[in-house]
């Protein structure tokens, strides 16, 4: 690929929901030639060890709470820095095009962008416009979201919205072109508990697992993800009820064991469910009651519309609940296997070509 001298500036706040779609858009872009800068503030290191930038670009940046004002206040001082700070970095390294994936640093980085009058573009990842997205959609030169719904979004920002699903990491990418197998004699199940509002699957999924009938738990091996607080009470219970578990904070393999995963439980962040429309799994969906407008909920509905997903609100999730639900799914294998058709239905794996066509267009 011949290298050009166009540098795209990926603009990202630190979660993986943010940063995980700005990587995959960000090798795209690079396969096609493109150079690549990241700018994000200091929680998107964690996410940003295999980010394949060329350069980081850190820029001051805050959120408040509403009714606030001395927070609105410091607030405002942080992003005028951070637009300061952008405003300095554009001007060397000249970038063709400002992508921002939402979170604080995508403000700076883009309100910099549109007083140079440089090209911008947001990529909305929930199925609901986010605050800081929602604060600049109607100024940027295009918009592209995941989800067939934005919710939250004015008639004119819905208007030029352009569909383009949510770009996944390769390994994630690669999951969508093997069938899925459902379970024979070993059931492996896969619960993930996103990075808020994890205690009420760190506690309640182990819980249910033991008290499933004896022959499908003789059959499983789970790997769940948990809150250290939790985790020796997760094992202890596991042990119990005599179930093969590896039980972990944080795994790094995600596309492996979503590869040999049965069946998956977790929230509805916006990657979750597009990774798992991707890899073509059934699910049981748990939204994050305190998600911002509710966004999981919404999330949620691209799967469990489809028939992929059973969805949970943490209201109705119970021991006994989620136990009785389990049952039934897992004595199901050919309900699994007509699950993760669903799921692939709905998925988009070519996301990342799709929002990196529609960064070049822009660009012109």
């Amino acid at each position: 690929m011949t290298r050009t001298s166009k540098i795209a500036v990926v603009a990202a706040g630190g979660t993986g929901g943010h940063m995980f779609p700005a990587e995959a858009l960000a090798r795209e872009l690079i396969e096609r030639g493109w150079r690549v800068v990241l700018a994000t503030d200091s929680r998107g290191d964690q996410y940003a060890h295999a980010f394949p930038a060329e350069k980081r670009i850190a820029l001051n940046a805050a959120t408040y709470k509403p009714g606030d004002p001395i927070g609105m206040v410091r607030a405002g001082v942080k992003i005028a820095q951070g637009v300061l700070q952008a405003r300095t970095a554009f001007k060397r390294i000249d970038p063709a095009v400002v992508v921002g994936f939402g979170g604080y640093p995508s403000v700076p980085a883009l309100l910099a962008a549109r007083q140079q009058k440089r090209p911008t573009i947001i990529h909305e990842q929930n199925a609901v416009l986010g605050r800081s997205n929602r604060a600049l959609a109607a100024k940027v030169s295009a918009v592209a979201c995941a989800f067939p719904i934005l919710e939250k979004a004015s008639p004119a920002v819905k208007a030029k919205v352009e569909v383009v699903g949510n770009p996944v990491r390769p390994d994630i990418r690669a999951l969508y072109d093997r069938p899925y197998e459902a379970p024979t004699d070993r059931i492996r199940l896969l619960v993930t508990g996103g990075s808020q509002g994890a205690r009420l699957l760190s506690e309640t999924v182990p819980a249910a697992i033991a008290q499933l009938a004896e022959p499908i738990r003789n059959r499983l091996k789970v790997d769940q993800q948990t809150r250290q607080e939790s985790l020796d009470t997760a094992r202890a219970i596991y042990a119990d009820a005599a179930v093969e578990a590896h039980v972990a904070p944080f795994f790094r393999e995600m596309a492996q064991r979503l590869e040999q995963a049965h069946l998956v439980i977790g929230r509805s962040g916006a990657s979750t469910c597009c990774e798992l429309a991707v890899a073509g799994l059934p699910s049981v969906l748990v939204p994050l009651k305190i998600a911002a407008d509710d966004h999981q909920t919404f999330n949620a509905r691209l799967l469990s519309d489809a028939g992929a997903a059973a969805v949970l609100p943490e209201d109705e999730l119970t021991v006994d609940s989620l136990a009785n639900l389990l049952q039934r799914l897992l004595s199901d294998p050919e309900g699994l296997v007509r699950r993760a058709a669903a799921a692939r239905s709905v998925a988009v794996p070519d996301a990342a070509q799709k929002l990196a066509d529609l960064v070049e267009r822009v660009v012109g």
